[in-house]
């Protein structure tokens, strides 16, 4: 076993780091947003991180901490900007902040290193505190799918208009959707950046944003665990497919078009639907038994009462 996980160490880093990229995307799509933006955070914290560790020899958890928060207030000013977008518009706006994103660490001199990136960020980051982020990140998350944040959270993405009309605060959600989303995909930046010791521009490009949309699609997009599903599978599928050569990615993109199509709520929502199939079923059954029993108590009852009836006339 351990020599199992010192083999697969940087694919089990990497599958918690998609897993923090995933919910970036998941987050705002939770609220109706479709939006990029939180990989091009990706970006601005691994160079945020990359930078304070190098210049300033600033602690790891200090620079993702910096990089979180810069991110975060970046993703507000950003949802101002945007506010008047939705749908296809807004995907498109979110896009070109990515591609800027990328530009500026391009085209950033010495402070990014240019188109060569930054190299050397030593720091004190271990996989132990890459899990241990993940799991507060996903217990944070997991209470705003349940009770009342839930419920305004599905009334946004269902109908913002009558939301508004009940005095749900749509605007304000979105936003903080957005700076939510810019924490976190600051967060598995930093924190790739870190781990691997350096940073370039070709990390932030389109191939980031179809993984990160796949990872949410496939595993399921109304809930962390489906960002996680996701995560798992997109990490990993690579490696398993290494056998079939040429062919891997005409492979991959199979699996991706068939699970889209026959799992359009994900393998999370798959999972939920056949349950809540087979509880159905179960509580038919049990519905259908119970005049039966009924009748045979009735009948039970009546005998007894009839044979004291009988006794009586004796």
């Amino acid at each position: 076993m351990i020599g199992w996980y010192e083999a697969n160490l940087v694919l089990i880093e990497a599958t918690f780091l998609n897993f923090l990229l995933a919910l970036s995307i998941q987050v705002p799509l939770r609220l109706g947003v479709f939006s990029f933006a939180g990989v091009g955070s990706y970006g601005l914290g691994a160079y945020t991180a990359a930078i304070l560790t190098l210049r300033y020899d600033v602690p790891a958890f200090v620079a993702i901490g910096a990089a979180v928060l810069l991110a975060a207030v970046v993703g507000y000013l950003f949802s101002l900007l945007v506010a008047r977008l939705n749908g296809l518009y807004l995907a498109m706006a979110t896009i070109a902040f990515v591609l800027i994103i990328a530009v500026l660490a391009t085209n950033g001199g010495e402070l990014t290193g240019g188109a060569n990136g930054l190299y050397g960020a030593l720091s004190d980051l271990t996989t132990g505190g890459v899990v241990a982020v993940c799991v507060v990140v996903a217990v944070l998350l997991a209470l705003t799918e349940r009770g009342p944040l839930r419920r305004r959270i599905e009334a946004v993405r269902e109908d913002p208009e009558l939301s508004l009309s009940m005095g749900i605060g749509v605007v304000p959600m979105r936003q903080m959707a957005f700076a939510v989303s810019g924490a976190l995909g600051a967060c598995a930046g930093a924190m790739n950046a870190l781990l691997r010791t350096t940073v370039s521009p070709e990390e932030i490009n389109f191939h980031l944003i179809v993984l990160a949309l796949t990872m949410v699609i496939i595993g399921g997009s109304r809930s962390w665990i489906g960002a996680f599903i996701g995560s798992v599978i997109f990490t990993w599928l690579p490696s398993v497919l290494a056998s079939a050569g040429r062919w891997q990615d005409v492979v991959y993109g199979v699996i991706i078009i068939l699970a889209a199509i026959f799992m359009p709520t994900g393998l999370l929502g798959l999972v939920q639907t056949l349950y809540q199939k087979l509880r159905g079923r179960r509580s038919a059954a049990v519905t259908a038994e119970a005049p039966a029993d009924d009748t045979a108590e009735e009948r039970a009852l009546l005998q007894a009462l009839g044979g004291e009836s009988r006794g009586g006339v004796q």
